[in-house]
């Protein structure tokens, strides 16, 4: 600007629009992921206060060495066979993926989501819960179930749409319900999800009840206003929740970046609201749950809200509709940087003594037959163009407490 106030020689505004590293045909870069040595990221009081962690929503905290050792102050929280349950667990997820991905494409049902390379973020957060906590996942989330033994023929009876679908047909496969299992409605509109999720931990709050809520959004869904006005809530009432940040670095075929913008990280969004902001390698087990166990023992000890992001990758598809290879490169997958959580947990826990190579192949082939096992069930309840299918009379039951006239009249009307 001149002396006079005027603009001068200025040239005109240009928008910018956030561009990903590479594009299908280049080589995969993930030098925007800055790794911090296991083990070196302190572990604050449950009781700290916002502003003195500010760090920890820059930082990433790792448990898993290079070398498959546990070290560091986040360590040390699990024996040997909560670890094989763990392993287990998403061994189980995994295979239960890959069935229900070639029932789809045979045309057994509409649509599937896979997991794949996410295994460790729901299967070990759900094992730092309490009977009654209610989350409000994504759908990518089934290993909150898994992990909570919730049976995978209803799981796959839901995937069919058949006569024991236990939503009866009502919601999209793999958009699972069970209030039992603490896994409230998933919503194909993921935001929603959030405010919901804060407002169930708030009535928590004011009934003065033990239980507290987890709250699940994806990186690109952090850009709807839903979210930013949870974070008000949240912050506000000091309500009893987790809120947890998947962050695959995809948001179906957008890169995470325009989501995130200049925050810097997904995480540090939550320290404009005063949140406990943290940031941890979503592909290590051990590490997702202990900072599971401090945020859930922040809310349930009354101290408010805290916000992970759980740095990860979506390595397949981000469904049966989509195809990555227009929009990533192929090998980006091979490339990312915290490895396979399967792998790692495995490795840690032959280096440990508990586990070998021919005991993971043992229990892969178990799992693979349960996994049919269950699919066989399943299946002989009906898949999408065969076998029973949930009756038309459902859709008028559930819906009002006491059913009007016109519903009535309309249920007559079908005959049923």
């Amino acid at each position: 600007m001149s002396d006079d106030g005027s603009l001068g020689e200025l040239g005109p505004l240009s928008l910018h629009v956030p561009e990903p590293a590479v594009r299908p045909g280049g080589a995969p870069d993930f030098s925007n992921v800055e790794l911090d040595e296991a083990g070196a990221i302190r572990r604050p009081e449950v009781d700290a206060n916002p502003e003195d962690i500010r760090d920890l929503a820059f930082s990433i905290i790792r448990v898993l060495s290079r070398d498959g050792e546990a070290v560091g102050p986040w360590a040390g929280l699990l024996t040997d066979d909560q670890l094989i349950e763990g392993l287990r667990h998403m061994m189980t997820l995994r295979t239960f993926d890959a069935r229900m991905q070639i029932a789809q494409r045979q045309g057994k049902t509409s649509f599937y989501m896979q997991h794949l390379g996410e295994e460790a973020v729901s299967c070990a957060f759900r094992k730092a819960l309490a009977p009654g906590d209610m989350n409000f996942p994504t759908y990518r989330q089934a290993g909150l179930l898994i992990a909570d033994d919730y049976p995978m023929v209803e799981m796959m009876c839901q995937i069919y749409s058949n006569e024991r679908d236990p939503l009866k047909g009502r919601q999209l496969p793999i958009m699972y319900s069970s209030k039992e299992h603490g896994f409230f409605s998933i919503s194909g509109n993921l935001a929603t999800q959030y405010i919901q999720a804060v407002g169930w931990a708030m009535a928590s709050a004011i009934k003065h009840d033990t239980k507290i809520a987890a709250g699940w959004i994806g990186d690109g869904s952090t850009a709807e206003s839903d979210f930013h006005a949870s974070l008000v809530f949240a912050s506000t009432y000091k309500a009893p929740i987790v809120l947890n940040i998947v962050n695959n670095q995809w948001a179906i075929s957008t890169f995470q970046g325009i989501a995130r913008g200049g925050s810097g990280t997904f995480a540090a969004r939550g320290l404009g609201f005063g949140i406990p902001a943290l940031r941890v390698d979503g592909n290590d087990y051990l590490a997702v749950f202990a900072v599971a166990k401090w945020a859930i023992e922040r809310a349930r000890r009354n101290l408010g809200p805290t916000l992970i992001e759980y740095v990860t990758y979506r390595a397949g598809a981000h469904s049966t509709s989509d195809d990555p290879s227009a929009y990533r490169p192929k090998t980006e997958s091979d490339a990312w940087p915290l490895g396979d959580p399967i792998i790692r947990l495995k490795n840690h826990l032959i280096g440990r003594g508990v586990w070998s190579d021919d005991r993971h192949k043992q229990t892969e082939a178990e799992i693979l037959d349960t996994v049919v096992a269950a699919q066989k069930e399943a299946e002989s309840f009906g898949t999408l163009h065969a076998g029973g299918k949930p009756s038309a009379r459902d859709m008028f039951e559930g819906v009002y407490e006491e059913m009007p006239p016109h519903l009535r009249r309309q249920r007559q009307q079908a005959g049923v």
